[in-house]
């Protein structure tokens, strides 16, 4: 049988992180509003939220006893890695909402040198890439899709938000 700690340590982990962030992206959403920004794209927020903990909810379901894929792990953590660079790079800006403060430049630091949205690119890798760790190719088709769909509302709505406001 399969020891469940390594499971419970990388979902744990995962879990942990986006709690943790919640506040802090709750923390800065409200310093940005109070800054003059405006939220754009509310209305389908509730809807990444939504995938989000089902794709959570569905790996701490599944995932328990699985194999854990070694290499997948590690190009999981490389991604991770690369999702601490996004949030170094945006600071007090991150958040988990489109808002825009009107004055202020686009960030052109860290990934955001190279791409134009490199937390999208992130959160596509760890939809993927997680359930693969544990092999669960039909949990990450679903999630993909799913946040492939949400995403292409989101772009837009974000695009449409900040060239109102950076031209």
């Amino acid at each position: 049988m399969t020891p469940l700690w390594p499971h419970i340590a990388i979902l744990g982990f995962v879990t942990a992180q986006r709690l943790v962030e919640l506040p802090i992206a709750r923390a800065n959403t409200a310093r940005l509003l109070a800054a003059g920004g405006r939220e754009a794209g509310a209305r389908h927020y509730p809807l990444i939220v939504a995938v989000h903990a089902a794709w959570l909810a569905a790996l701490w379901w599944l995932a328990p006893g699985r194999p854990i894929h070694a290499g997948l792990l590690i190009l999981f953590a490389l991604v991770e890695i690369g999702r601490v660079w996004v949030l170094q790079a945006l600071g007090r800006r991150w958040t988990t909402r489109i808002i825009v403060v009107p004055g202020e430049t686009l960030v052109a630091r860290g990934p955001y040198r190279f791409v134009r949205h490199p937390n999208y690119i992130v959160v596509c890798a760890e939809i993927a890439l997680l359930p693969l760790v544990f092999g669960l190719w039909q949990v990450a088709l679903v999630f993909s899709v799913l946040n492939a769909a949400i995403l292409f509302v989101r772009i837009r709505a974000e695009n449409r938000a900040l060239e109102g406001v950076h031209r």
